[in-house]
C-alpha cells in the first residue's frame, strides 16, 4: 500500500489531567471584619475567627456563578467561620453541602493572633517584615512554622486526592494555606510571594499521591469585576 506523501499535522490540544487525578479548586475565603486595635477576634481552637464584612459577603455572592460553571464534587471548609460564610451563598443556591476540615486552618500566628499581626504588618514590625521577606512565619512570637504549615496542609490534600480520585474537589481555605500550597507544587521555595486576594479561585491538580502535582491556575478574580 503506498505511503501518502502529505505531511502530518500536529493541532494543539488542551491540557487533560491524567487518570487518578483530583482537581482541586482552592478558594480564598472573602475578605472579613477589620481588626480594631484592642478588640481582637474571638478565638476558635487558639485561632483568630472573624465573621465576613459587607464586602466579603459581596464577594461570595459574586462567586456563586463562578462555581456554577464547574462540576463539582465535593466540598470542604476550614473551622474557621469565614470560610463556611463565603461558601454559604453557593450551597444555598445549589441545595448542596461542605465538610469541615481543620487541616487546612490558617496558620497560627501565636501572640500575634486575633487580628494583631494586621496591625504589626501595617506598622511595619521588623518581625512583619522579616516573615515577609523571608517566607517563614517563625519570626512572629510563637507562630507556627512554616515547615509545619506546609506539612499539614500537604498531608491534608493527599488525603482528599486519595478519596476523590478522578474528581473536582473546592476548599475554600486561607490564603497562607493557599501560599504553603502553591510553594510545594512549584518548587518556589519558602521566600517566593504568592498572594491569594479574597474570594479568588486558585486550581491545583494532584495525582499518584502528590508525586504528580501541577498548578493549573492562579488567583483567578475575573468573577469579581463587576
Amino acid at each position: 500500500m503506498p505511503v501518502s506523501s502529505e505531511p502530518q499535522s500536529h493541532r494543539q490540544v488542551r491540557y487533560q489531567a491524567p487518570h487518578g487525578a483530583t482537581r482541586f479548586l482552592l478558594v480564598r475565603h472573602g475578605a472579613s471584619q477589620p481588626f480594631v486595635e484592642g478588640v481582637p477576634f474571638p478565638l476558635t481552637h487558639g485561632h483568630g475567627d472573624p465573621a465576613l464584612d459587607e464586602s466579603g459577603h459581596e464577594q461570595a455572592a459574586l462567586l456563586v456563578p463562578r462555581l456554577q460553571r464547574e462540576v463539582i464534587d465535593a466540598l470542604y471548609v476550614t473551622s474557621l467561620r469565614r470560610t463556611a460564610e463565603t461558601i454559604a451563598p453557593y450551597l444555598a443556591a445549589t441545595n448542596r453541602t461542605a465538610e469541615v476540615i481543620h487541616e487546612l486552618r490558617e496558620v497560627f500566628l501565636g501572640e500575634w493572633e486575633g487580628g494583631e499581626v494586621r496591625a504589626r504588618f501595617l506598622s511595619g514590625d521588623p518581625r512583619a517584615v522579616a516573615a515577609v521577606q523571608s517566607g517563614n512565619w517563625e519570626s512572629i512570637p510563637g507562630a507556627e512554622s512554616t515547615e509545619h504549615l506546609t506539612a499539614r496542609c500537604v498531608n491534608a490534600l493527599i488525603a482528599l486526592h486519595e478519596r476523590h480520585r478522578d474528581q473536582r474537589v473546592v476548599c475554600v481555605v486561607h490564603g497562607g494555606v493557599i501560599g504553603a500550597l502553591c510553594r510545594w507544587a512549584t518548587g518556589s521555595g519558602p521566600g517566593y510571594p504568592w498572594g491569594a486576594e479574597n474570594a479568588s479561585v486558585h486550581e491545583l491538580i494532584l495525582n499518584d499521591g502528590g508525586a504528580y502535582r501541577r498548578l493549573h491556575l492562579f488567583n483567578d478574580t475575573s468573577h469579581l469585576d463587576h
